[in-house]
């Protein structure tokens, strides 16, 4: 540990715009009512960033992959986060990051709340402790980001300066965030045309362009009534501090403030009449040139500002009073009539498209083992891995003493090799004195022995040990899966995209029990949702070689573990670990299917992150 003034500083730096032709991880986020940008989960943010390849304007139904999230759909257009029964809008934006850092890893960080749930913190913040808990620095201070927080990562702890509180905080895995390459597009919402005709008369963009007519005009309507003393009184002027929204994607909040002078001219009495474009590609919507959903902060409808705001000969629909058997949620279908009634278009509304998880029904006679492996079913016990030896004897198993000190820091304690571990002090131990240094045998860097020791007490404790600096594995890593059940065998069915080759199916069962000593909370009960799942993978060469190495991270207890979940919220629960799998069998909206070309590689690279690679498969 270091010692006291010798933690880490947090310097406040911009994300910046990124480089052409670069890989970077794409995290959507919302603002909030205390103006903090916070993310959505990794699976929200695959489902946005696929609706957005298909149209950039179009609009996101985030219920389709997260239940929670049924009320909210995102318009791409105006950047918006709309909720359908009440109303509010928030400000959505789309923002990079490096694809090691926290959210390209899938690592979330959480604290405590009031409740005993967890809370993730925001995303820059996130990725800030993620840096310093992969250099073990002892502690972090978050005073320059704007918060008085103190983050203990012995006691795993974040502690108030002010009111010296304490709350606890956690670490997670969690699906990794959408990794983009390219050109990546300058501008972060799409600017609203001001062209003119009938509206599209399809399903979709009537519910679109009537949800943005009615809350234009009842934004205009609550500008009128808030300043409507002033704009009647032809001599009456002021200033309003409005909202400018940035043209770059940069680290910095999207928006900045601007003075605009307060006249009769800003907020016109007149009725609001929308216009409608009607081009497929490019729908847009202006109200007197201006695209009114680009404004800060909430904004709540209700029945009579929405009454009101109807231009005059515009008839009004009236809302049925749905009973709840039909295909649309109430709440939803009675909040889109009121927007539609207040821009004089008639309720239509669509079913979104469901995910297809499973194939066709199967005999379990057509289910053959898959070629070259032996067997169709593995099991894993609670004693399965052994335990690693004393931590001494693994650090000393994979390094050598180093006599002549390099002038450079331990990445461990941040203190200089040739001065005393930052740990003196805090661990004991007989056989390392805090002054050695040993240098791993493999990658070649060099840490305080005492250093990797407390490192080593700090994880797993499987005999493994894995360097801070490039992430190189010596030994057998293994994780902390509760015991349960994997079978694997050959289905007659195609996986969209590999037309030519059946389909692999991966069928993992995970029973419900209590939580040991490697667990976060040992003795308490965990949960097990939605086992048994189902994941896929291609019948051809690329696809029985990853199932070859999944029967090896199984073995090592590296495809799932105990955390909480990112789509339930739900604590104690067993979650995915690092190794991502599709659980889609037919179609790809949540990105966990196929067509993805691109997933047998990435899949091979995650396992070979593990310490499960091609290197591990015997001929």
């Amino acid at each position: 540990m270091a010692r006291p003034g010798s933690g880490l500083l947090v310097p406040v730096n911009g994300l910046g715009y990124p480089p052409q032709n670069l890989a970077r991880v794409v995290v959507w986020e919302w603002l909030n009512e205390h103006g903090r940008w916070r993310p959505y989960s990794a699976a929200v943010c695959h489902h946005i960033e696929n609706v957005l390849k298909g149209d950039a304007r179009g609009t996101v139904v985030l219920g389709q992959v997260d239940g929670q999230l049924s009320p909210y759909i995102i318009d791409l257009q105006s950047m918006h986060q709309f909720r359908q029964d009440t109303g509010t809008m928030r400000p959505v934006q789309r923002n990079f990051y490096e694809p090691s850092s926290a959210p390209g890893k899938g690592v979330v960080w959480e604290w405590e709340n009031d409740n005993g749930s967890w809370t993730p913190y925001d995303m820059e913040i996130c990725v800030t402790i993620q840096n310093a808990y992969e250099k073990q620095h002892p502690w972090l201070d978050l005073t320059s980001l704007g918060f008085c927080y103190l983050i203990d990562f012995n006691s795993m702890s974040q502690t108030n300066r002010q009111s010296q509180r304490k709350r606890r905080l956690r670490r997670r895995m969690d699906l990794a965030y959408p990794l983009i390459m390219g050109s990546i597009p300058k501008s972060q919402s799409w600017p609203v045309g001001a062209s003119s005709g009938q509206p599209c008369s399809c399903q979709q963009c009537i519910l679109v362009n009537s949800t943005r007519a009615a809350s234009n005009a009842i934004l205009a309507s609550q500008r009128r009534k808030l300043y409507g003393g002033q704009a009647g009184n032809p001599g009456a002027t002021g200033t309003l501090t409005v909202v400018r929204q940035s043209n770059t994607f940069a680290g910095t909040s999207l928006w900045s403030p601007t003075s605009l002078p307060l006249s009769n001219a800003n907020f016109p009495c007149s009725p609001v009449m929308p216009s409608l474009s009607s081009a497929h590609g490019h729908h847009a919507l202006t109200i007197n040139g201006q695209n009114n959903l680009n404004r800060p902060g909430t904004q709540r409808i209700s029945m009579g500002t929405a009454r009101g705001a109807i231009p005059p000969g515009v008839p009004a629909l009236p809302v049925k009073n749905l009973t709840g058997s039909g295909p649309v949620h109430p709440a939803l279908a009675g909040m889109t009539g009121i927007l539609m009634c207040a821009a004089g278009l008639p309720v239509c509304l669509t079913r979104a498209p469901k995910p297809i998880l499973h194939p066709p029904p199967i005999n379990k006679s057509d289910m053959k083992p898959v070629p070259g492996i032996n067997g169709m079913r593995r099991k894993t016990k609670k004693k399965h891995l052994r335990r690693g030896k004393n931590p001494e004897d693994v650090v000393r198993r994979y390094t050598e003493k180093i006599k002549v000190m390099p002038d450079e820091d331990c990445t461990i304690c941040m203190e200089r090799l040739v001065m005393s571990s930052g740990y003196e002090g805090v661990l004991q131990h007989k056989g390392i004195k805090p002054e050695l240094v040993g240098k791993l045998g493999k990658c070649g860097h060099m840490y305080h022995l005492l250093c990797l020791v407390a490192m080593y007490n700090n994880g797993n404790k499987d005999g493994s040990l894995q360097c801070p600096t490039c992430k190189t594995i010596y030994g057998e890593k293994t994780g902390t899966q509760p015991p349960g059940k994997m079978e694997y065998h050959v289905i007659p069915h195609c996986l969209p995209g590999y037309p030519d080759s059946k389909t692999i199916r991966i069928v993992y069962d995970i029973p419900a029990g209590i939580q040991t000593n490697e667990h976060p909370n040992p003795g308490k009960k965990f949960s097990a949702r939605g086992f048994p799942r189902h994941c896929y993978l291609p019948d051809n060469e690329k696809g029985r070689k990853v199932l070859k190495l999944l029967i090896m991270a199984w073995d090592r207890r590296l495809i799932f573990t105990i955390g909480t979940s990112s789509t339930t919220g739900e604590s104690d629960t067993v979650v995915w670990n690092e190794i991502h799998h599709k659980t889609e069998f037919g179609s790809n909206l949540t990105g966990h299917g196929y067509p993805d070309p691109n997933y047998l590689d990435n899949v091979l690279t995650e396992l070979s992150a593990q310490g499960v690679g091609e290197d591990n498969l015997k001929d």
